[in-house]
């Protein structure tokens, strides 16, 4: 009897690419175009993994909802001057050795792979395609056609495309975001340290790494136990 299908999920900012660096500057540009005192580097990282407009809503509260659609757009046009001058590669570099372990459980025949993240469709195109790893990822969630992490909108549409089991699935993340989305939708959560929220701040993940090679060998253990 052959193996079932599994399908290991992951987000992009902070677990597949470091993106920190042009997603405070944009944020940054985003509210002194609105003459608005700029958040602390940590409180900006803090609100990684949420769709763009929830972030700066929760960034910027007290701002009405006319200055807070202004502030999503001034950060995707300072994003996207950003990643034009740089390229995909260099604004958002992979994390060391992703790639790897990425190309490692594609080949596992009966491994899916699938993306779930807060970018927009446009902003993940651009990634995937300057990395060349669209052919990667049977599925591509993002948040122009879901409600914002932690809804469990984004893994169930990947369910549902692929056919799979919440059960036989994983989702893998760096923020509490993506740990209560997880559970919400009924399958495993990982937490990975090397994001932008720490360990303490994961505490809904089912288990943590440290290192991205660790990951297809913790996979095998955990469908071990459920085959």
């Amino acid at each position: 009897m052959s193996a079932p299908l599994r399908l290991v999920i992951f987000d992009v900012d902070g677990t597949l690419v470091d993106s920190q660096a042009d997603i405070v500057a944009s944020m940054t540009a985003a509210f002194e175009g609105a003459s608005l005192p700029v958040p602390p580097r940590e409180v900006i990282l803090s609100i990684v993994g949420l769709s763009l407009p929830e972030a700066v809503a929760q960034l910027a509260p007290g701002a009405e909802a006319g200055l807070r659609a202004a502030m999503v757009d001034a950060y995707k046009s300072r994003y996207m001057e950003l990643r034009a001058a740089a390229g995909a590669e260099m604004s958002s570099p992979l994390y060391p050795h992703v790639l790897g372990v990425l190309n490692q459980l594609h080949d596992e025949p009966e491994t899916l792979l699938a993306i779930a993240t807060g970018k927009s469709r446009r902003g993940l195109d651009k990634l995937v395609d300057g990395h060349g790893i669209r052919h990667l990822f049977v599925t591509q969630q993002c948040a122009d056609d879901h409600p914002s992490k932690p809804h469990p909108a984004m893994l169930q549409a990947a369910l549902s495309a692929t056919g799979v089991e919440p059960r036989h699935a994983v989702m893998i993340g760096d923020t509490s975001f993506d740990m209560e989305m997880a559970r919400a939708a009924g399958m495993l959560a990982i937490g990975v340290t090397w994001g932008y929220h720490d360990a303490a701040r994961l505490s809904d993940a089912h288990m943590l790494i440290d290192d991205i090679r660790l990951l297809p060998g913790l996979l095998q253990q955990v469908w071990g136990q459920i085959a």
